[in-house]
């Protein structure tokens, strides 16, 4: 018996209705019909998602403090969500820019990162995956750095599917 993938995540959230409308308007996370019945609750679907939901969310109020995860206790740093193409990305990066959510973005030599938050704070990451097919040796190697996605883009193309040969067949 083996784990071969994470189904789901569930987060608590400040104010339920606000991160909805944040991870349904911006990243495009489906709403799913009865995701409530649970007060205080709502579970949200990735685009293209199998699974019943990815996402799980459930209100603890806006006095709720922020995570010392890292700081002051030891949890969970980040999830991170892999979009299918590098243009993906691209519009991503504009609309967390535009929600003022995009915090950061990295380099990784074999993935290509944007570093966001919540409207809770909660940190998140979206990647893309060089596919096997197109890696380099120099990727496998580099360290972090500075993502120059228009770069990326001139490289690879906007339709670039991510992860190819390494998250999925």
């Amino acid at each position: 018996m083996s784990i071969f993938r994470l189904n789901h995540a569930v987060l608590y959230v400040r104010n339920l209705a606000e991160s909805v409308a944040f991870y349904r308007d911006v990243l495009a996370f489906g709403y799913i019909d009865g995701g409530d019945a649970h007060r205080g609750a709502a579970f949200l679907r990735a685009p293209g998602s199998t699974n019943d939901h990815d996402l799980g969310l459930f209100e603890i109020g806006p006095d709720a403090a922020d995570s010392g995860a890292g700081r002051t206790s030891v949890g969970l740093y980040h999830l991170a969500w892999e979009v299918d193409t590098l243009g993906d990305l691209e519009r991503l990066a504009a609309r967390l820019a535009e929600a003022g959510a995009l915090v950061g973005s990295s380099d990784h030599g074999t993935t290509k990162s944007l570093y966001a938050k919540d409207p809770s704070g909660i940190e998140f990451e979206v990647v893309w995956i060089i596919p096997r097919a197109l890696l380099t040796d120099d990727d496998r190697v580099k360290s972090i750095g500075r993502l120059d996605l228009a770069g990326e883009l001139a490289k690879y193309g906007p339709d670039a599917r991510s992860g190819v040969g390494i998250s999925r067949p």
